[in-house]
């Protein structure tokens, strides 16, 4: 835990109380205060044959929130969709505000913009309906639609969308795809079925690609992130985070050079 501490700022621990003045203060409550979950219930959060969207709970979209700020995020891949979709973007809003000015140097693109990739329509455009309503002023997101199918990786069964972002993010929030959605069957195998879980494997095709001091957020999906884990090939400092649920990575990479030296300087500077 300390090493990853050393490297990533964590939200610090607040109670339901402070988490909606900690929104009342970014200006965002007013949009979160009807449908808001305060306590997990599995029973009401978990139903695999549910046409409905998930409504919001209160702590995850306040950890998303403060990690993306707090760690001076510039790029978001979300897999998946839904409220955590606008509290991402909502936090990327604020660096623009605050950081626009001081990424010049940076040479990156797609800077400030959160590519979201969904495998359900129907979610999608609940999203960016929700989105385009209540962040009327941000520009930066991006809706990405792809079919998710069974694959392997090394010979292990997992899953793969068909089509990817073309994005280098420095934070990626996985919480999709929906293990109920899922296309085909390899020896009548598949992760659509209750006691399977979902495994989702495209970020490991792009490993190599993601530049040190990149981010990694698993909502649940514990067997998952044991996956990308043990298939991992670079040097990833890893954390279960039991009490929120949470699998955290941060990749521990040397710089890879000049470029990434700014970019890693720029999260490192206080100011």
């Amino acid at each position: 835990m300390k090493l990853i501490q050393n490297k990533i700022k964590f939200p610090p621990r607040k109670n339901n109380k402070q988490i909606i003045n900690y929104f009342k203060k970014h200006k965002i409550w007013q949009h979160l205060k009807s449908p808001i979950i305060k306590k997990r219930n599995l029973k009401d959060l978990i139903d695999p044959w549910t046409n409905s969207t998930y409504l919001p709970e209160l702590k995850d979209l306040y950890l998303l929130h403060s990690f993306v700020i707090l760690n001076k995020r510039l790029t978001i891949l979300e897999f998946g969709s839904g409220w955590s979709s606008l509290i991402m973007a909502h936090a990327l809003m604020l660096n623009k505000l605050k950081y626009k000015n001081k990424t010049h140097k940076i040479r990156k693109k797609n800077i400030f913009e959160l590519h979201i990739l969904e495998n359900e329509k129907k979610f999608l455009q609940i999203t960016k309906r929700r989105n385009n309503k209540i962040l009327k002023r941000f520009k930066g997101v991006n809706y990405h639609y792809s079919d998710c199918k069974m694959s392997l990786f090394n010979n292990k069964f997992c899953t793969e969308y068909k089509k990817l972002p073309l994005v280098n993010p420095d934070f990626i929030y996985l919480d999709g795809p929906d293990q109920f959605k899922i296309k085909n069957r390899i020896n009548n195998f598949t992760i659509s079925h209750s006691d399977m879980m979902p495994m989702v494997s495209d970020i490991l095709k792009f490993e190599y690609y993601l530049v040190p001091g990149t981010i990694i957020i698993s909502d649940g999906r514990r067997a998952n992130s044991l996956f990308l884990k043990n298939n991992f090939q670079r040097n990833w400092l890893y954390y279960y985070d039991k009490m929120n649920d949470q699998n955290i990575f941060y990749l521990n990479d040397t710089s890879l050079g000049p470029i990434n030296d700014e970019i890693l300087k720029f999260y490192r500077n206080k100011s």
